[in-house]
């Protein structure tokens, strides 16, 4: 998309601000379109997947596990449903490009290859968090069921399942997307990595917590394959953002004349204090 001229500081007037906007809502509303009639055709193959577990557990020890639907529409609306989430899905990296590229004009050269990897990391994490949704449901399900007496039946509203489903297909993938934030807020200068590994402990029963009241289940085991990714997450997240302020302490050094094998006490009190950190922020002309 051809860009307006801007001046010297990469101001936009305001108008030509609100008509890039348009624009790129507009090319990510039609992504989103498209897939979401792809999303009708895959309907029948993923409502199979989805139900499989439900049905498969509904056939041990004489009970009986089924999908109904409350209303007459009830149907074509779980249908039109999952056709859009499908279509959110698919289309999330035409929109997440949208997304950037709409920020960039606002970044130097350099904040935008960071901006760019955030994407790239964001969305298989993301994506990575729901397939290990997909990959505890059927546990959690089974398990759930099991809790009925022998001779029972888990009946349900296809509006119930689909949303326990999406819920916890959700939980996991934003849960994946706490490395992302935790880097993003140490390039900004906002959080060190001495902070990060200090709170280990806290982060520890955050996890916990957010994990059982995230996974729509209450059983121990989907609470456990939520939380534990999420610690192996954060530490893996505390190693990178050290060797993100190792290097801003030894530049910060370098700049000061001193010695580049700094010790602890050294570079502690380098740490963010000797360098402040300029916000990034669009520029927009009122005019």
């Amino acid at each position: 998309m051809a860009r307006k001229p801007r001046d010297p500081e990469g101001r936009m007037a305001l108008r030509a601000h609100l008509v890039e906007l348009r624009n790129r809502l507009l090319i990510s509303a039609v992504a989103i379109l498209v897939c979401t009639v792809a999303g009708w055709f895959l309907y029948p193959w993923v409502l199979d997947q989805l139900t499989a577990p439900l049905l498969e557990a509904g056939k041990n020890d004489d009970r009986i596990a089924q999908l109904n639907y409350a209303t007459l529409t009830g149907a074509i609306d779980q249908r039109v449903r999952i056709s859009l989430w499908l279509g959110l899905i698919l289309a999330s990296p035409m929109w997440l490009y949208q997304a950037w590229a709409f920020v960039t004009p606002g970044l130097t050269k350099k904040e935008r290859w960071y901006a760019l990897g955030f994407l790239a990391a964001a969305v298989p994490l993301f994506l990575g968090g729901i397939v290990l949704a997909w990959a505890v449901l059927p546990n959690a399900v089974v398990f759930l069921v099991s809790i009925g007496q022998s001779g029972t039946s888990t009946i349900l509203t296809a509006d119930q399942y689909i949303s326990f489903v999406t819920r916890t297909f959700l939980a996991f993938g934003i849960a994946f997307l706490t490395p992302v934030v935790m880097i993003a807020l140490t390039m900004a200068g906002l959080v060190s990595a001495r902070t990060w590994l200090k709170g280990w402990r806290l982060a520890v029963i955050v996890a916990f917590v957010f994990a059982a009241i995230a996974s729509p289940s209450t059983d121990v085991f989907s609470m456990f394959a939520l939380a534990v990714p999420m610690i192996g997450l954060y530490f893996m997240a505390v190693a990178i953002t050290w060797f993100i302020d190792r290097r801003r302490v030894r530049r910060m050094g370098d700049d000061l004349g001193l010695d580049p094998e700094l010790d602890d006490d050294t570079a502690s009190v380098l740490d963010y204090s000797a360098a402040p950190v300029e916000p990034v922020s669009r520029h927009v002309d009122a005019t």
